[in-house]
């Protein structure tokens, strides 16, 4: 790829935890990257000479988003449930299953390109890494077609068998639970990196604390890292279960005790809180109290949940808006937890930072400085660049057209 200086960055937002708010903001400064990693990082006028050369024009730029919670491998259409919940019907798990339908039978070529279609919507708004799950195919071939499909794209692929138990098996849940964690683990196994369960008591389609702990367990065994969608619809056992197994995030988060928080606090080194806020705002759902979070010392991470029911959204600096507004962070504990607390929530130290020796994955602001991302809400001013998503060269495949 050759070097490559980019200079005329107004702002340069590094994320690489110095300074009172962590952001390592530098002024005209200039970056050089040399075959997709970042090789120097200094003020613009000492920029060594490249190959190439990019000039800013005085944009902001940030880490690219890092987002790490997202079901992109569906088909279908849920507009009308969306519709329903803006009327006051509240969301319980079931509407998965009519995703599941639609899933199942849909061809491996509309999937591929529905995938790619929300893969490069997500990078115009400066996504450049993006973790991927399955869960809408809930048998051995379509849950490995779902990672088959997703490993085209990223190398953050997640094995949600356990999404909810499908309707062929609501009369043997402890079935269910044993196919997931035995043969269709087996199967998937060589196509993800993760496991991930929804461990939600309140809903009668998810998995309760002690299923969730077979199937994480199970998983764990086969090499894979763990992941909890926890304490969604109301208190539960998924924070604590997290951090029992040592699971690199539990996601959701929006119902949490005290002693949740607490085991959070403790379990900062190893285990990240990851909330998604699209979710509370498509489903008239309370907020998680970001804020009591940080303030406790936990790690915090924010993503989409791009998924068709609860938030069919993949812009990042919506997510990063919403947080500002609803969750109490900051502008500055939004953006991080975006960005490096994502990547931290992935076990990732190669993204979400510009560091010498990180990748060289940006987003680009047609703005001044990193608060537009909250200040203007709903404004594209984001684009990622390069103009692919983690992985996808890695995986020898031809990024699209960018935007």
């Amino acid at each position: 790829m050759g070097s490559i200086v980019i200079t005329g960055i107004g702002e340069l937002t590094t994320c690489d935890g110095t300074g009172p708010d962590l952001l390592g903001i530098r002024a005209d400064a200039a970056i050089v990257a040399t075959d997709g990693l970042i090789e120097w990082i200094g003020p613009a006028g000492a920029a060594p000479a490249a190959d190439d050369r990019i000039d800013l024009e005085g944009r902001a730029v940030t880490p690219g988003f890092v987002d790490s919670h997202s079901h992109l491998v569906f088909a279908g259409d849920r507009a009308e449930e969306f519709a329903a919940r803006m009327a006051g019907q509240p969301y319980d798990g079931g509407g998965i299953g009519v995703t599941v339908g639609a899933t199942r039978e849909a061809a491996d070529e509309e999937l591929a390109a529905l995938v790619a279609s929300r893969v490069a919507e997500a990078r115009a708004q400066g996504t450049t890494t993006l973790e991927i799950k399955s869960g809408y195919g809930l048998t051995v071939a379509d849950e490995v077609r779902a990672l088959r499909l997703a490993s085209r794209f990223t190398t953050e692929t997640t094995f949600l068998g356990a999404h909810v138990v499908p309707a062929e098996f609501a009369a043997d849940r402890e079935g269910y639970v044993e196919l997931v964690s035995g043969p269709m683990l087996a199967a998937a196994a060589p196509y993800a990196r993760w496991i991930d369960v929804f461990c939600e008591p309140n809903s009668p389609h998810a998995f309760d604390g002690d299923e969730a702990r077979t199937i994480l367990r199970a998983g764990a065994a086969a090499g894979l890292g763990l992941r909890v969608h926890g304490n969604q619809l109301g208190p539960g056992p998924g924070v604590q279960l997290a951090v029992e197994l040592r699971a690199a995030s539990v996601d959701h988060c929006a119902h949490l005790t005290d002693a949740d928080v607490a085991a959070l606090r403790d379990a900062r080194e190893q285990t990240v809180a990851t909330l998604l806020p699209g979710v509370e705002f498509c489903t008239h759902s309370p907020y998680p109290d970001a804020a009591r979070m940080v303030t406790a010392g936990a790690s915090i991470a924010l993503a989409t949940d791009c998924n068709p029911g609860t938030c069919y959204s993949s812009s990042m600096p919506w997510v990063i808006s919403l947080a500002v507004r609803e969750l109490g962070l900051t502008p500055a504990q939004a953006l991080y937890a975006a960005t490096a607390g994502s990547a931290r929530s992935l076990r990732r130290d190669d993204i979400g930072r510009l560091v010498i020796g990180a990748r060289a994955d940006l987003a680009i602001l047609d703005a001044p400085s990193y608060l537009h991302l909250a200040y203007r809400p709903g404004v594209p001013i984001a684009r990622a660049w390069p103009p692919d998503v983690q992985g996808r060269r890695a995986n020898g495949i031809s990024p699209p057209s960018a935007p």
